[in-house]
């Protein structure tokens, strides 16, 4: 037990145990054992970080902030973490699994998240608007929405996080975050980071736990808005439950993403695309590229590619620089993996790599597992996995391409690979999904705006759209005569 590392939540400016006493255990998963202990929050953790958020929202020093003293603090805390990105990165591998090497890339990028918004923060200006009444002066104003529930998944934490807290801060809004169960460290060291650049106590608390704790969160009269990422079925849940106190909610969700590879398309580059699409991050993100439809006339030349190239993918400890595919988060999306690779197997498909697990590194590492002789009507084409496993779909032209890529219930993300610039954009322009990449795949940016059509969730982060999201608009009308009116006319 000495070896395992002990971790509170942070309410209201302090690390505190949860009420009962209650933990539990954070297991790494390349090793099976349990690296990280934290508490499991009940109803009173719960409701005493909601209060700390809503008085430090209504009453505490950073109801009082203005703009600029909102963005000093959002560059402080982005230097902080760019200092500390290597700490950071290691916690979350040694959660969840994925290489060091992708989430210090993530960590070392999230800064440009803080810098960014903490230019919009003094720039939240609203509107004069003409009035139709010569007796009044209108205008409208930017306001924060208050206290937000963000909760987060466990593949990338800390991205995901800040994909929500970067315009939520600069908007001036407090926030009370309930990480995955299944990697809730590097949340809790980033909120050592707050204190350390001078955020005042209840603008970021953290409660740690599964179950209780984000249902609670979701539910509580002083929640204004709920930021979630995760599956699309929690998703519709979450919405459900809002819907009872109309709080506003924002839902990055699942996708089954098409990468679209036409016959005039660069061959290297597209296998390149399509192999980073579904093994990078062991397939377990939200825009994996897990359908690849590749047109007839390439579909031989590209899959002796791809399949080289896949069965040289090195496998192991997330920690060592040359791995390139690490394990399974946990035991839940371990079983789910294996589930769908036997699914696939019954439907019909051709199992043409992989589809087991890794004997010689352990349990939770399931080798790229690629399924040619897919049909779109297969549940391994239409349902998330969220795992290392390619649906491989033929298409005889750009007709049968955009349909297929768009018959699903999900509009996440999109790839288009073809030298034809027309036919590009011509493409992209048909399909129904919040990203489309054109000779590329999983690309992000602080700049663009990201999210889902369809089931792929409601609202988007980053880029100047997010910060809409953690606003809203006030009319003001000021009558500028001061005189009595006829109380019973209008205006």
């Amino acid at each position: 037990m000495s070896s395992i590392q002990q971790f509170q939540m942070y309410i209201d400016g302090k690390f505190v145990p949860s009420v009962t006493g209650a933990q539990f255990e954070s297991l790494n998963p390349a090793t099976g054992k349990p690296w990280a202990a934290l508490p499991e929050a009940g109803l009173e953790d719960v409701n005493a970080a909601v209060n700390s958020a809503r008085n430090a929202f209504d009453k505490g020093p950073w109801s009082n902030f203005t703009g600029t003293e909102r963005a000093r603090l959002l560059r402080k805390l982005g230097d902080i973490i760019a200092r500390d990105a290597e700490l950071l990165a290691s916690c979350e591998s040694k959660d969840n699994g994925k290489l060091y090497r992708e989430m210090l890339g993530q960590w070392k990028y999230i800064p440009e998240w803080f810098y960014y918004y903490a230019g919009m923060a003094d720039k939240l200006q609203g509107d004069t608007i003409p009035s139709d009444r010569n007796n009044f002066f209108i205008y409208t104003r930017r306001e924060p929405i208050g206290v937000v529930a963000a909760i987060t998944a466990w593949n990338s934490p800390g991205l995901l996080l800040t994909f929500k807290l970067a315009p939520g801060l600069a908007a001036g809004c407090t926030f009370v975050v309930k990480p995955s169960e299944h990697a809730p460290v590097s949340t809790i060291e980033l909120a050592k980071r707050f204190e350390e650049a001078g955020f005042p106590p209840g603008v970021f608390n953290v409660i740690t736990g599964a179950g209780i704790p984000g249902a609670a969160l979701v539910d509580h009269p002083g929640v204004d808005k709920v930021a979630f990422t995760g599956a699309t079925q929690t998703g519709k849940k979450i919405a459900a439950s809002t819907a009872k106190n109309l709080t506003r909610v924002s839902l990055e969700l699942g996708g089954k993403s098409p990468n679209i590879v036409f016959d005039d398309a660069d061959l290297d580059v597209a296998a390149n695309g399509a192999i980073a699409g579904i093994f990078g991050a062991t397939g377990q993100t939200c825009m994996a590229g897990s359908r690849l439809l590749v047109h007839e006339k390439v579909h031989d030349a590209l899959m002796d590619r791809i399949l080289a190239r896949t069965a040289q993918i090195k496998m192991g400890n997330p920690l060592d620089a040359d791995t390139e595919m690490g394990p399974v988060a946990n035991a839940p999306q371990l079983d789910k993996v294996l589930e769908y690779i036997t699914v696939g197997l019954q439907d019909g498909a051709k199992l043409a790599a992989g589809g087991k697990q890794d004997e010689k590194l352990g349990p939770m590492f399931v080798m790229p597992t690629i399924f040619t002789g897919v049909t779109n009507q297969m549940r391994i084409a239409q349902e998330e996995v969220f795992g290392p496993i390619l649906s491989v779909i033929k298409f005889k032209d750009e007709e049968e391409a955009i349909a297929i890529a768009n018959d699903t219930r999900f509009g996440l993300a999109a790839a288009v690979w073809t030298q034809n610039i027309h036919r590009a954009h011509r493409v992209a322009h048909q399909l129904r999904a919040g990203t489309v990449w054109i000779n590329a795949y999983r690309v992000v940016s602080f700049l663009t705006p990201f999210g889902g059509f369809k089931e792929s969730g409601l609202g988007r982060e980053n880029g100047m759209d997010s910060i809409r999201e953690y606003t809203e608009t006030k009319s003001v009308y000021v009558e500028l005569t001061g005189k009595p009116r006829d109380p019973f006319t209008l205006g």
